[in-house]
């Protein structure tokens, strides 16, 4: 979802022009297995990329990360120091590295300061991915003090758009709603006692940014950005706005024209009970985010039905 969407917005601005001499390399999985070092290695010396921006990784959701802590850890950490560790062994001009806003601490002070890192505990749902993407952050740090690697990281929030990930068992909240809400709206009886039971008690608050402006947000911190020695290399990315996950299920079942009821089951997990970024210093530096929620989950469903027809006309 992230790659594709970057992609579209370094070509929509003009790079990778060939009549210039440009190209915009891409490493789709079943050509290149980033938990291969020696593989990553030989991609960057027969490519030699000069601008890397790695939007790889494992992501899932609470049921996910709670299934498969060691698979979060473990292929994390290799996706990312091997493709930050070549890049800055074939001397990459510049390297961005893409976190998550789950670095930060469970009941971190609202909205999160981008200072907040490592300052308490992590929530425990997603604590393997977490402390792989502190990791990933503190390596780009480290080489950028000790080699003078010009590395930096943005900090999105919840993402969603466009080639998202719908699986009923690895998807996260966004894409499970919209998935399951479409299929409860196709229902014969539906709109006539049909109920649709979430995970949680819906009262936790997450912010939502779509993907198209998240690579937006990435092409601007690559052009405009240099981070100065006092302060983080990294910068929070979002809206500035949040709801709660009952408001977001009454939008997306708005959108998906069900009009059964909502229910909640309190025995599953609910996560971070609120976990909304400053975003202060990006939009200080010129930037920020243009697509509201309500246009976001229009376009995201019709593209969710794009690809369901896609799969039937398919088969």
């Amino acid at each position: 979802m992230v790659g594709s969407a970057i992609c579209r917005t370094l070509h929509s601005s003009g790079y990778g022009a060939q009549a210039d001499g440009g190209a915009i390399l891409t490493a789709p999985r079943n050509e290149l297995d980033l938990l291969d070092f020696a593989a990553v290695r030989s991609w960057f010396g027969e490519l030699k990329p000069t601008v890397v921006v790695l939007a790889a990784a494992k992501v899932g959701g609470i049921a996910a990360n709670a299934a498969l802590p060691a698979n979060f850890l473990l292929e994390n950490l290799k996706i990312q120091n091997n493709v930050i560790e070549n890049a800055w062994q074939f001397g990459v001009r510049r390297l961005l590295f893409l976190g998550s806003s789950c670095i930060y601490p469970k009941f971190a002070e609202q909205p999160i300061k981008e200072e907040t890192l490592l300052s308490g505990a992590l929530e425990s749902t997603n604590e393997w991915y977490a402390i792989a993407k502190i990791a990933g952050l503190k390596l780009c740090e480290a080489l950028r003090k000790q080699h003078g690697f010009d590395a930096i990281s943005l900090m999105p929030t919840n993402l969603y758009g466009p080639g998202d990930n719908y699986h009923p068992e690895t998807s996260h909240v966004l894409p499970a709603m919209i998935r399951r809400f479409h299929a409860a709206s196709l229902l014969p009886q539906q709109g006539l006692g049909t109920s649709l039971t979430c995970w949680g008690s819906g009262k936790p608050r997450r912010e939502f940014l779509h993907v198209d402006d998240l690579s937006e947000a990435c092409l601007f911190a690559l052009e405009r950005w240099q981070p100065k020695a006092s302060e983080p290399i990294h910068l929070n990315v979002g809206t500035g706005t949040d709801l709660s996950i009952s408001e977001l299920a009454d939008k997306i079942a708005a959108v998906a024209g069900y009009r059964g009821t909502i229910s909640w089951d309190s025995t599953k997990p609910d996560g971070t009970p609120k976990k909304q970024l400053d975003i202060s210093r990006l939009a200080k530096l010129g930037w920020k985010a243009r697509i509201p929620l309500e246009q976001g989950l229009e376009t995201t469903y019709g593209n969710y039905l794009n690809e369901i027809k896609q799969v039937l006309d398919r088969n």
